[in-house]
């Protein structure tokens, strides 16, 4: 089913509240939480006709860090209504995610990418006379961050791209980069391209993008973990941005949220006619071209890697919540019916632009919604 562009959520203005109450969200690693705003610096409000029911306890999730900043800005909200929920999510990356999940460890995982179908079996096994679905809850784009000091804009295409992250070009100053940005004053400086430690559907989505739209200059198989030689690595979003932003030289790709701090992100080239910035509004214009292949209750998508949109942004991603159609603990289901309600609500989707998200187009997000109603 094609997404037309016209069933886009708008985005709603928001204000900063201050915020109380006992839900926590808790981290590791580099993917600290502290400050509450996941590093965004930015605070949001909505009217949320958020129902508790009989929610209460501990809430355990995993997984992507692409949505942890979309989490931490939800929970702000859901706090001041659900105060008996304490939601301890952990941005481990969508293949750990997954995998605890799998384990009965956690209630949901959050992963950007769909369940493969020996994922989707392996699942009968946590959810008893069922098995696990993915839920479309937060889009938007991919950025590719760069620090060169000096150059303010940068254009590159997806036959550069891959080259560069494939070790075949090796300093800024390389005539392939040179070609795309003749203005700009480009250093010999050897360039750093990090990728994820970790597996990662940011990674997966990222090598899908290089080997749909240059596939003579990307040899490797897309998938969570980084399949070329060289490069350095780094975990986590956090990880690979926080290395780009220290580091002269440095590329790497990670959500755009990411980038709030600092970091110039690159320009597109693609078919058409001007340069695509990594923006929300322009990665809306591609997911709108995504189709459903999931079946059932499964709202899995097919993103497109080439839109034909003028500026649509092709570097995509959507993370889904993946939990048990049936089966879920009886101890978190309350929990979990709640929040995810709420997150998947107009308030809950409209929180996500204000954090460099890209909301669900409207008629995938009706259904998440129909299907967490009846999650059992």
């Amino acid at each position: 089913m094609k997404l037309q562009r016209k069933n886009r959520l708008r985005a709603l203005s928001l204000g900063a509240i201050a915020v109380s109450g006992a839900l926590a969200l808790t981290a590791c690693g580099s993917d600290d939480t502290s400050g509450g705003d996941g590093g965004t610096g930015k605070e949001t409000n909505a009217n949320a006709n958020i129902k508790c029911d009989d929610a209460k306890g501990q809430l355990a999730a995993s997984g992507s860090s692409a949505q942890k900043n979309a989490i931490d800005a939800w929970r702000k909200v859901y706090s001041t209504t659900c105060k008996d929920v304490q939601l301890n999510y952990n941005p481990t990356g969508s293949g750990a995610g997954i995998t605890a999940f799998m384990q009965g460890q956690t209630a949901f995982a959050g992963s950007d990418s769909a369940l493969k179908p020996e994922e989707i079996a392996a699942s009968k096994k946590v959810c008893k006379n069922s098995q696990a679905i993915d839920l479309p809850m937060v889009g938007g784009p991919i950025a590719v961050g760069y620090n060169v000091p000096g150059v303010d804009n940068l254009v590159l295409d997806a036959e550069t791209l891959a080259k560069i992250f494939d070790d075949k070009i090796k300093t800024w100053d390389d005539k392939a980069i040179e070609k795309l940005n003749p203005d700009a004053k480009l250093p010999s400086t050897k360039i750093q391209a990090f990728h994820r430690s970790d597996e990662s559907g940011t990674t997966d989505n990222f090598t899908k993008y290089l080997k749909g739209a240059a596939p003579s200059a990307w040899s490797h198989e897309p998938g969570k973990s980084w399949e070329a030689k060289g490069g350095q690595s780094a975990n986590g979003s956090s990880g690979v941005a926080g290395q780009v932003k220290q580091t002269p030289g440095a590329i790497s790709y990670f959500e755009l949220s990411y980038a709030s701090d600092g970091i110039s992100t690159v320009d597109l080239k693609t078919e058409a006619k001007e340069p695509v910035k990594a923006t929300v509004d322009n990665a809306s214009e591609a997911i709108a071209e995504a189709k459903v292949v999931g079946k059932g209750n499964d709202l899995a998508l097919e993103l497109n890697y080439k839109p034909e949109a003028e500026g649509a942004y092709p570097i995509t991603l959507v993370t889904y919540e993946v939990l048990c159609e049936k089966g879920n603990k009886a101890e978190t289901l309350a929990a979990t019916k709640s929040f995810l309600t709420y997150i998947a609500s107009e308030d809950g989707q409209n929180v996500l632009k204000e954090n460099d998200y890209a909301p669900i187009p409207a008629e995938i997000i009706s259904k998440v919604r129909k299907t967490v109603a009846g999650l059992s």
